[in-house]
């Protein structure tokens, strides 16, 4: 704070001081241990040590820190797009304090190597969060897989799927039944 005034930038032309930024910033690993257990994203079961977690940016709806998108800088979210092909955000660097401006969402509707590649790409070209490359690729994957239309069986496994006809008039339930083997 600058003689007393505590207002953001008031008489420094919309610049933050060290001392004002400072009183802004807290650490991630603080925000984590506030929120880790009392959050509206956390889905808890009885039975399930580790809850699971729907918040954004969250690669595999664990709750942990690392996976966690609430409470880093930099985090990474892979979302299906709306007809085909997948969402892929991030947020910018140097917009931490404008929430609003954050995110970058890139919509990929290539192929699923073609995709799988850009993200790969992106994530090594700008050394965004190596340590969530996987986890990403995973994720886009399997939301690539199923937006795939089903195979359409042929032959056999085709025939063998479907139900079977009803028996003829003159049979019975008995005779259509298949026999024990002796």
């Amino acid at each position: 704070m600058r003689g007393g005034v505590s207002c953001s930038g008031l008489f420094s032309g919309n610049r933050q001081t060290k001392e004002e930024k400072l009183e802004i910033m807290v650490s991630s690993h603080l925000s984590w241990l506030i929120i880790r257990d009392h959050n509206a994203h956390l889905l808890k079961q009885k039975n399930i040590r580790k809850p699971f977690s729907t918040e954004p940016n969250n690669l595999t709806n664990l709750s942990s820190y690392r996976y966690s998108g609430l409470v880093h800088r930099r985090t990474v979210g892979v979302t299906p797009a709306e007809k085909k092909g997948i969402v892929f955000t991030y947020k910018r660097k140097g917009c931490y304090y404008k929430p609003a401006k954050a995110p970058v969402k890139v919509t990929l509707k290539d192929g699923a190597r073609r995709t799988l590649k850009k993200i790969k790409n992106i994530m090594k070209n700008s050394r965004y969060r190596k340590d969530l490359k996987q986890a990403a690729l995973r994720r886009a994957c399997a939301i690539l897989r199923s937006q795939r239309p089903a195979p359409v069986k042929k032959g056999k496994a085709a025939a063998s799927s479907t139900t079977p006809a009803a028996p003829a008039a003159g049979t019975t339930a008995a005779a259509a039944a298949p026999k024990k083997a002796e």
